[in-house]
């Protein structure tokens, strides 16, 4: 049973069972759900009852099983942007795709869909490319799990049609989530926040009608203080706050079932280092430290992805720490992830902004992504 639930690391799966990946998702849901209720039943929660089924927890089990080790295409957009006329590197989405399966990585995020025009299959952004990018996948044994895209910033018609075009692109490419690559508004009023909820939650559910999960990804600053109570500004806008983060305050007022998030885990300790105390109502300077994996843990379930970003620590840097290769940093994943429950639940994709080489070693980033998988797969707890 747990294989199902944690989706066969094999995508002929699904066609070899007659189903499609959108049946096949909501029968393992469905059997998650039951293992959870059962659990329930005798004095666990759903987010136990999931950890329980997905794996026993071990003292030195596999923290990030093998079919959820995954890779944000953004880390090396370097190949998939480069001419292979040029070069005899991995270039374009189809030879990157082999050179990561080849690597042991089953699980892919999209940051676009373009590549160089002289890459095969050339321009891809489109329907047809859709299926050439989903047939590559397939052929190479990954699955494809979200896109880091955009959402209509206002809600019409119009946009609401091209946001269907979105989903239904996702829906070829047999992704399980649909989201963006920032964060829900990056304002720091309340009213701002309360009018993103309110799109999110629309557009939320215009994405479950198609099968999908909406989510969001955070940099540090959706984990600073809200600025929520007075005294007002000239402009009638608070300048204090009550205590609560800015994406904390988005999670309260989003529906569960329609809205969820993706940590960005570098960000988020880049914001426990920097945003560290607000100033009350009162006037005085309050400290509350930010703990990432305890607000995962409170609701774990509406954190479907991560970006498992690995930094070293460096004060003398504003956001003290420097990007590095997954497994070198000093970020402690294996404890972030046996405090945030539901194991074997979540789909951890590796990114490292930095890994692109340049002119001086163009061969860099797919050789972090080598590093970086071993890094995943070494973690254990």
């Amino acid at each position: 049973m747990s294989d199902l639930i944690d989706r066969s690391d094999d995508p002929q799966l699904g066609r070899s069972l007659g189903l499609t990946r959108r049946q096949l998702l909501a029968a393992t849901t469905g059997m998650a759900a039951a293992a959870a209720l059962g659990a329930a039943a005798f004095g666990g929660g759903p987010a136990q009852a999931l950890g329980q089924v997905a794996g026993a927890p071990g003292a030195n089990g596999t923290l990030i099983p093998p079919g959820k080790r995954g890779i944000i295409l953004y880390t090396v957009r370097d190949a998939i942007s480069r001419d292979p006329n040029t070069t005899d590197l991995a270039s374009g989405f189809k030879e990157v795709f082999q050179e990561l399966s080849r690597i042991g990585y089953k699980q892919i995020e999209f940051a676009g869909y373009n590549q160089h025009a002289n890459a095969e299959g050339g321009n891809v952004n489109n329907v047809a490319g859709a299926q050439l990018l989903r047939k590559w996948l397939d052929d190479n044994g990954l699955e494809a799990e979200g896109n880091h895209g955009s959402i209509p910033s206002v809600i019409n018609d119009a946009t609401l049609a091209q946001f269907d075009a979105a989903c239904e692109i996702a829906n070829i490419l047999g992704f399980g989530h649909i989201g963006t690559g920032g964060d829900p508004t990056n304002s720091a009023y309340k009213a701002d926040w309360d009018a993103a909820a309110e799109r999110w939650n629309i557009l939320g559910a215009r994405a479950a009608s198609h099968g999908l999960k909406l989510y969001t990804h955070n940099h540090d600053v959706a984990y600073s203080f809200l600025l929520d109570s007075g005294p007002l500004d000239a402009a009638g806008r608070p300048t204090r706050s009550s205590g609560v983060r800015r994406l904390e305050y988005f999670l309260q007022n989003t529906d569960p079932n329609y809205v969820y998030l993706e940590m960005d885990i570098y960000w988020a300790h880049v914001a426990q280092y920097k945003h560290h105390t607000f100033t009350a109502p009162d006037g005085s300077a309050v400290q509350s430290i930010f703990d990432p994996a305890a607000v995962v843990a409170a609701q774990t379930q509406r954190f479907p992805l991560f970006h498992a970003k690995d930094g070293r620590s460096n004060p003398a840097t504003a956001n003290g720490y420097d990007m590095v290769p997954f497994g070198q940093g000093d970020i402690d994943y294996t404890t972030f992830f046996q405090r945030i429950g539901a194991k074997g639940y979540h789909n951890p994709m590796w990114e490292q902004d930095t890994a692109p080489g340049g002119a001086a070693n163009p061969g860099q980033s797919l050789a972090f992504a080598q590093t970086a998988y071993d890094g995943m797969a070494a973690l254990r707890g």
